[in-house]
């Protein structure tokens, strides 16, 4: 044989090695495409339906998918005679994609995280509007493992060591969900369901939380309700968020308001205020931008209008009643088309509960369905969510399968009080008074129960819009609701938190880029989602389900507050330390934890007896801390446990 000719063999041969060659597995004929809301519909060549001297583009597209999953379909024209296929670089043999004929291309090989590419070129011939047609579905969440996900299992033990530290020492309940890459990595539960009794002695024998408990989300509902409700309208274009409120819900919303005033902003013209409430749009009410104030108790007929300008102290008159009827929901919307406001419209951002329980009567006439069920139908069918719900003790789960929130109703232990006021533990009804009270558990800025599961795999809508083969939110209204609302207020987008520059790291983390977002929720809850990383993190806790301090209302009032699990962004810090990286963070850890015990006493109420729950916080650190240090051997920091357990003796 001569050389030349060895040469050639060993040439094909080599070509043939680096062509990929498709099984009959990686390519199905099929007789028609599936039913889908496809994330991407193109037609080559010249997908742009113009050429122009950018000829490049025509011939390439780019989708959202995840690595080690996922199917596309292709049309091929019965004129089309020969075409070449690459994904992500990587050339795809296309010779058994029959002309005439529609196939499933299984890309799961060749998928990437993130930003994937598909071209399409060289077609014949040439001459063709829609030689080969390409569907692109929407990629799902897969179960993972922490080994593959890039994040270090050395940071999940010391969250978790943490939380059960601090749950030995006397907080509640945790769950976390961990969606990195489009795969669940991690889920985990701690503590128990309802961790005390009434009287605030501790119930040592009680159901263990797990995984599948669902927690009351309380503020967390405005983006995963209200939020999500309006982005699928706005991609449907069912509703323009820059529609004038009184344009959907009539002129009684800016017609007969409440002849009173706040009293810094003094007495107004009740012609100027109908002018201003008149003006108020969708996105000024998402933004926290309408005037309204932050609480208006619609249910408590007694409550204190001290902060308005108003003679009879002794009744609301803003009152709607407290049952939770619908007739009582149809009130409490008429009382807020008469709350007054408390300053002009779009001069300021004021968190305002009142904002969002108006969204959700908008979304309902937009919609002709209560909240709950375009919710349902929209969102948590297609999904096939089975753990998220309104009122979930209507909707087949039991209390033991809910985290139990505050010990004795709405009272702050007996310092609060209305008519009607609940004095049981709250256990599967929401706790926040106005969504139960006013709107009978589903409103816009509370009522939303899940486990962190379902909640992360609906949260990862915000990195691709879609999940299979549903569309629900397009690229571009995700970007619109999740920029910056101006340079002075970049911590904010269209209602969802921003991380911005270090703005929210008491919830995100130093770690997340400034366009991180997601909300937290007055009963310990968090939701992150970091697309940076193809990140998203759901910590659920019920913090507010411990004895209540005496001479706090707040949040800050309970007990488990005072915990380190309760502070919510301890979770993202740890958990991004050594993320995609080999490096051994061991120490770094044991030294980050050191600096933990240490702050911790700092914290310590000077006044505070042994049992006070700083205390008890700055306890679980330092026997953590010399827990982990006897265990590694790391003999300084025996000795810093050690000093630090003086301090704390003193």
């Amino acid at each position: 044989m001569s050389s030349l000719r060895r040469s050639a063999i060993i040439l094909l041969i080599l070509l043939a090695l680096c062509t990929p060659s498709f099984s009959a597995q990686r390519i199905t004929q099929i007789n028609s495409l599936p039913l889908a809301d496809w994330q991407k519909t193109v037609n080559f060549p010249d997908w742009r339906e113009k050429v122009d001297d950018t000829l490049a583009l025509n011939s390439m597209i780019s989708f959202h998918f995840w690595h080690g999953q996922g199917k596309v379909y292709l049309k091929v024209s019965d004129k089309t005679k020969h075409f070449n296929m690459f994904i992500n670089g990587t050339r795809i043999n296309t010779s058994s994609m029959k002309a005439g004929g529609t196939c499933a291309v299984d890309i799961s090989e060749y998928a990437i995280d993130g930003i994937n590419t598909i071209q399409v070129s060289n077609i014949e011939p040439y001459n063709q509007k829609e030689a080969v047609s390409l569907f692109i579905p929407y990629p799902v969440i897969l179960e993972g493992t922490l080994k593959d996900s890039g994040i270090r299992p050395e940071t999940i033990s010391l969250i978790s060591d943490i939380i059960n530290a601090d749950i030995a020492n006397g907080f509640t309940s945790a769950q976390l969900a961990i969606i990195r890459n489009g795969r669940l990595v991690y889920s985990n539960a701690w503590g128990k369901v309802n961790s005390y009794n009434q009287n605030g002695t501790h119930i040592t024998k009680g159901r263990n939380a797990d995984t599948n408990t669902l927690y009351d989300l309380a503020s967390v509902s405005k983006m995963f309700g209200v939020n999500y409700a309006i982005q699928k309208l706005v991609t449907d274009e069912k509703l323009d968020i820059d529609t004038r409120v009184v344009d959907i819900l009539g002129d009684e919303f800016a017609k007969e308001m409440l002849n009173i005033s706040y009293k810094y902003l003094g007495k107004i013209n009740p012609a100027t205020m109908r002018e201003w409430k008149s003006s108020i749009t969708v996105r000024d009410v998402l933004c926290h931008k309408a005037g309204f104030p932050p609480v208006v108790h619609y249910h408590d007929k007694n409550y204190d209008l001290s902060a308005l300008k108003h003679d009879d102290k002794a009744s609301n008159p803003l009152y709607a009643g407290n049952d939770g009827s619908e007739l009582t929901r149809a009130k409490t919307l008429d009382a807020i088309c008469r709350t007054p406001l408390m300053y002009r419209p779009r001069t300021r951002i004021v968190y305002s509960d009142v904002d969002y329980m108006l969204l959700c009567f908008v979304i309902e006439k937009v919609t002709g369905q209560r909240l709950d069920e375009y919710m349902r139908e929209n969102f948590w069918k297609p999904m096939n969510l089975n753990h998220i719900t309104y009122n979930p003790l209507k909707n087949k789960f039991s209390r033991d399968d809910i985290a139990a929130t505050e010990l004795n109703g709405n009272t702050r232990g007996g310092q609060l009080t209305f008519s009607g006021i609940r004095k049981y533990t709250l256990q599967g009804e929401v706790h926040d008074e106005k969504a139960f009270h006013s709107m009978g558990g589903i409103s816009g800025h509370a009522g939303l129960f899940s486990n962190a599961e379902d909640i992360a795999k609906l949260a990862s809508l915000m990195l691709n819009g879609g999940y299979g083969n549903h569309k629900f939110f397009s690229r571009n209204v995700i970007d619109t609701f999740t920029s910056p609302q101006n340079d002075t207020s970049a911590n904010w987008g269209i209602g969802w938190y921003r991380e911005a520059e270090d703005q929210r790291v008491w919830h995100f983390g130093t770690q997340s880029p400034s366009y991180a977002i997601g909300h937290q929720g007055w009963t310990g809850t968090l939701v992150i989602i970091d697309p940076s990383r193809n990140l998203v993190i759901a910590y659920l806790t019920n913090k507010i389900n411990s004895p209540s301090m005496k001479g706090y209302t707040s949040s800050k009032g309970f007990n488990a507050s005072w915990f380190t699990s309760a502070t919510l962004g301890f979770v993202p810090q740890i958990l991004s330390i050594g993320m995609d990286s080999d490096k051994d963070v061991n120490a770094q850890l044991m030294s980050l934890l050191a600096d933990m015990a240490g702050e911790s006493v700092k914290l310590i109420n000077k006044k505070a007896g042994s049992a006070h729950p700083s205390v008890l916080n700055a306890k679980s650190k330092i026997d953590l801390l010399l827990m982990r240090a006897k265990a590694s051997g790391m003999k300084e920091y025996v000795t810093e446990a050690e000093r630090l357990n003086q301090m704390l003796a003193k």
